[in-house]
């Protein structure tokens, strides 16, 4: 603040009183101080609002240019980007006539435009993604006598590891994903998000010794869709596992180890593995994935062939799992030979490359996502396996960070005590930033900030890179979230607001979309530990796995606090390895029983 104290101004106004019963009048050189301090501040206030308006601004101008070019899912995320600015800017926004005509302004943009978006289909929500065998399920087997002679030329110059075969079953498949619009979107859609996993899968298959082609069970399976869920029999992943039976996956309140693609995929191949070292067949195998390696064996036992194809043609298998090999077959075709199946538009998505932080401490995504600078929705795509905002605690965890923020994140969050992990937040300086109106942001007290900082309450935050600043823990919600039943006049906004989350999260606990919300409605406003689970309409048939997989803790790494950061030039860029594989126990044997959902979200990005 510029300007001195009166008492530096009026000592010599004080010698000259003749009394000093009351306090002397500050002298016109103190009045000009004090105006020129309060002109200071509200100009420092009115850069703040201009400058948090011109974010918003942006953030709106990219939603609506999404919404025109029809991709909701990144119109919501920019319109919920928009509305968060405010919420979370620290600012007063009712105290503030500019910033209150924003808020109303985009408030009332976004909402005209959801209603528009409703009546073309569920609004900004994005549409649910069936898999490729969920689509096909209702297959008809009308075989078409070209698509035969085709697909069976082909297969001399089809490049496959697995036994191709091409019969009226899998011709039908072909059929149906290459001249119907459903089944050619579906597997289009699945065939584009297998770049973003291709290397690491393909990777993963090669060190684990299994047939590459055994990938296109994840078309299959999932689509590629980490976080698919079945409602009905709970297996979930990109491999579907179940939730119980010992695949060497963690699961606890923290983590499911099915939703993160490396761990899932390297689970994957060694119990395809495993499984085709029982039957020796991989289309058998492939079945066994499906139905249960017992249920294949007993099969195979009563009826003496030990053959796919002749369990098929009697009928011994279940009419989903006598479809699933045909289908995988009929998508390995396929990919070998996309033009000729009219898909020449396939453009495979980028993968996904990330840096990867071994830790063994408890870290909240919120704090990660102010360290690395990235929004905290790509944080969570990153690390698919979180449950909550939070990493475990007294354990290890694999944390992937944007691809070049290992550094990053390595030299700051050495600044946070690692007690305080999981409540602090890091705050970047910029022009106009003080103390006070930092600990104003945060909810803190000024001298708490300081204090976390070595800094004296009155420090300029001149040449301060960063701040760290010592949010109180909120008080642990229960596995079921904290409850609040919404009253008249509440709004998704005003209730995100005063519960200190972002409207994004608050919709996403509790699947809404829009800003309206009806009196009496029950809303998580805290993080609830559980998985978004979507509809299906199929369930697979077996029993549960027994085949061990064990999964070794990687060493983990420490930190410790620091004060605040002073600006230096320049960053490293690293790039970590990446999550260590599960092992293979040969103990336990019989059947693993796992199943898809017709319904999938949540796909990295």
């Amino acid at each position: 603040m510029a300007g001195c104290t009166p008492t530096q101004h009026t000592n010599s106004a004080q010698k000259a009183a003749p009394q000093a019963t009351a306090p002397a009048l500050p002298g016109p050189a103190t009045e000009k101080a004090q105006s020129a301090s309060s002109q200071t501040a509200t100009t420092q206030q009115e850069q703040r609002v201009q400058s948090l308006i011109g974010e918003v601004e942006n953030a709106y101008s990219d939603g609506q240019a999404n919404y025109r070019k029809g991709n909701l899912p990144a119109a919501k995320s920019a319109f919920d980007r928009a509305v968060d600015l405010m919420l979370t800017s620290g600012i007063d926004i009712k105290g503030d006539p500019q910033l209150q005509d924003e808020f109303d302004r985009i408030v009332d943009g976004v909402n005209a435009l959801e209603m528009e978006a409703l009546k073309q289909g569920n609004g900004f929500a994005p549409k649910e993604e069936p898999s490729p065998a969920d689509v096909a399920s209702d297959v008809t087997f009308a075989v078409d006598p070209n698509i035969v002679a085709k697909a069976q030329s082909q297969l001399a110059t089809t490049k496959s590891d697995l036994p191709l075969v091409v019969n009226d079953y899998v011709a039908a498949f072909i059929n149906f994903f290459a001249n119907t619009e459903k089944g050619h979107n579906t597997l289009l859609h699945a065939f584009q998000r297998y770049g973003r996993y291709k290397p690491m899968i393909e990777r993963v298959m090669a060190e684990e010794g299994v047939p590459h082609d055994l990938i296109y069970l994840g078309v299959a399976e999932s689509g590629f869709q980490p976080r698919a869920v079945n409602a009905k029999s709970h297996a979930g992943g990109m491999w579907q596992f179940m939730p119980y039976g010992n695949y060497g996956l963690e699961r606890n309140a923290f983590v499911d180890e099915r939703f993160d693609p490396e761990k899932s995929t390297r689970a994957y191949a060694r119990y395809m593995k495993f499984i085709y070292n029982q039957l020796g067949d991989w289309y058998l195998s492939m079945a066994a994935y499906d139905h249960g390696t017992g249920n294949i064996q007993r099969e195979v036992q009563r009826t003496g062939y030990a053959d796919f194809w002749e369990l098929y043609k009697r009928n011994e298998l279940p009419r989903e799992t006598a479809n699933y090999v045909p289908e995988i077959l009929a998508a390995i075709i396929i990919a070998n030979h996309p033009t000729q199946y009219g898909f020449d538009e396939i453009t495979l998505d980028p993968p996904v490359v990330t840096d990867t932080v071994t830790i063994n401490y408890s870290v909240d995504l919120r704090l990660v996502s102010d360290l690395v600078d990235a929004p905290i929705d790509e944080l969570e795509a990153l690390n698919p396996s979180l449950l909550r905002l939070t990493t475990p605690t007294d354990t290890v965890f694999d944390l992937h960070l944007p691809a070049g923020a290992a550094l990053v994140y390595q030299r700051r969050i050495e600044q946070i005590p690692e007690s305080k992990r999981g409540s602090w937040r890091y705050h970047p300086v910029v022009s106009g930033d003080t103390l006070a109106s930092v600990a104003h942001t945060y909810r803190v007290p000024v001298s708490e900030l300081s204090t976390a900082n070595q800094l004296e309450e009155s420090a300029s935050l001149d040449g301060i890179e960063a701040l760290v600043v010592p949010v109180a823990p909120a008080v642990a919600a229960s596995t079921h979230g904290v409850l609040y039943t919404s009253r008249r006049g509440d709004t998704l906004v005003s209730i995100a607001d005063r519960f200190g989350v972002s409207l994004s999260q608050l919709r996403r606990w509790n699947n809404l979309t829009g800003f309206k919300v009806a009196p009496g409605r029950r809303l998580r406003v805290a993080e609830p530990a559980h998985v978004v689970r979507t509809r299906a309409t199929s369930h697979r048939r077996g029993s549960a796995p027994s085949a061990g997989l064990n999964d070794p803790a990687p060493k983990s790494k420490t930190g410790s606090g620091a004060p605040a950061t002073r600006k230096r030039r320049g960053t490293g860029r690293h790039t970590a390895k990446g999550a260590r594989p599960p092992s293979l126990s040969k103990s336990g044997s019989g059947a693993a029983a796992k199943r898809k959902s017709s319904k999938h979200v949540r796909a990295s990005n």
